[in-house]
């Protein structure tokens, strides 16, 4: 471990709130995944149960209503609701007559959203994408949901196919500093391409993701790879800790859920919840640890996975 690293995770550490007998039940991290369909049932609960197992007090998933029992018989730790709607479902929900999303999803979509956007002040943190899936029905209700979010200044952590909606609608964060994005290689390739982000054959190896987050104003992003890169566009960390060789389903949707774990801990630190002491950490700076939080013990959990918890999957490594 470099010394570097060992610096950021003295940081990381004062994130992490003591056990203090004066703390109830959600001070200490309600989080909510938006995703889960009809296809993709186990990215939601793999990010979910992520955030759980790490500390998270409330764990929330918003799926549609086809996902929502194959959820809730994961684990009955969840909270489920069944409120994202495909475009297939609307359709058999409404008069044929009434029915335009096909020509215009933003028409069913604000009233989809709506429902979602009510439970927003009960939340510390939003994951947007596992198993989210292309329907532009979902598309357009999680846009309108990420607009409300930053309207509220609530911390997102943006995955998967949800990362679409910044290729075509770089807006819906860019400025957003309390917005992470965590593509994996292909994803980020897009963002870049999207975003026309060029800094040549030659440029260091943080160059593309500092540039990318430059261009999104503010915004973390985390280039996955070897060494995990985390920029912000003004400082850039890199997560050079062992982790595991093999690449999974599964891996990346738990890597949302410990970063959201570290939000809602960044939530409790600047409410001081406990005695942070002297020198407090910026509340900028706080969501660049976060991401390097939630990284680092994906990654350390990862090693033991290959062998004493082969059998049991990816969540049984997590603490």
């Amino acid at each position: 471990m470099s010394a570097a690293t060992k610096n950021v995770l003295s940081k990381v550490r004062r994130m992490i709130p003591p056990m203090l007998e004066k703390f109830h039940k959600g001070q200490l991290g309600r989080v909510a995944v938006i995703g889960g369909s009809e296809n993709y049932t186990g990215a939601p609960y793999f990010s979910a149960m992520a955030s759980a197992r790490l500390g998270s007090d409330l764990s929330h998933v918003i799926c549609t209503p086809a996902a929502a029992t194959v959820i809730k018989s994961y684990s009955p730790n969840l909270m489920v609701h069944p409120l994202m709607r495909q475009s297939e479902d609307a359709k058999k929900e409404q008069e044929p007559a009434a029915w335009n999303a096909s020509k215009n999803p933003e028409s069913n979509a604000e009233d989809i959203a709506a429902r979602i956007k009510d439970l927003l002040p009960r939340l510390h943190v939003l994951v947007i994408g596992p198993g989210l899936g292309r329907d532009p029905l979902m598309h357009a209700t999680v846009a309108s949901v990420i607009r409300a979010a930053r309207e509220q200044e609530l911390p997102i952590v943006l995955d998967a196919d949800a990362l679409a909606l910044v290729h075509t609608d770089p807006d819906l964060v860019r400025g957003y500093n309390g917005a992470v994005l965590t593509p994996n290689v292909v994803e980020f390739g897009k963002l870049c391409d999207a975003l026309k982000v060029d800094v040549g054959d030659n440029a260091p190896e943080t160059a593309r993701v500092e540039a990318l987050a430059k261009t999104l104003k503010g915004v973390t992003i985390i280039q996955k790879g070897a060494r995990d890169y985390i920029s912000n566009g003004e400082t850039t960390l890199t997560v050079d800790l062992e982790g595991g060789k093999k690449r999974s389903g599964g891996q990346g949707d738990t890597l949302t859920g410990s970063i959201a774990t570290f939000l809602g801990w960044r939530r409790a630190y600047l409410d001081r919840l406990w005695d942070v002491g002297k020198n407090p950490i910026d509340e900028h700076e706080l969501v660049g640890l976060a991401a390097f939080g939630g990284a680092a013990i994906t990654r350390v959990s990862l090693v033991p996975s290959l062998t004493e918890y082969a059998a049991k999957g990816l969540l049984a490594a997590l603490p």
